[in-house]
């Protein structure tokens, strides 16, 4: 049963260094404490689609700086 425990911590803290939010990490959580891993794939991916959505919002504002950087230097 240590294995199994070993797992939930790594699953666990996965997570929490990926900043999934309490309830994401319940969800996740869940699934992984019924041995369903496959089971939190769905809520994996919209997260992770919603990070890179915020990274490409981000992206779009830096290039928006970059331009105006490059506009007064010139």
């Amino acid at each position: 049963m240590a294995e199994a425990s070993d797992t939930l911590a790594l699953i666990y803290q996965n997570l929490q260094d990926a900043g999934c939010d309490i309830q994401t990490t319940e969800d996740c959580m869940s699934f992984a404490k019924n041995g369903n891993l496959k089971g939190m794939l769905p809520i994996l991916q919209q997260y992770r689609k919603a990070l890179l959505g915020s990274v490409r919002l981000g992206q779009k504002k830096i290039d928006c700086l970059d331009y105006l950087i490059y506009t007064i230097q010139k």
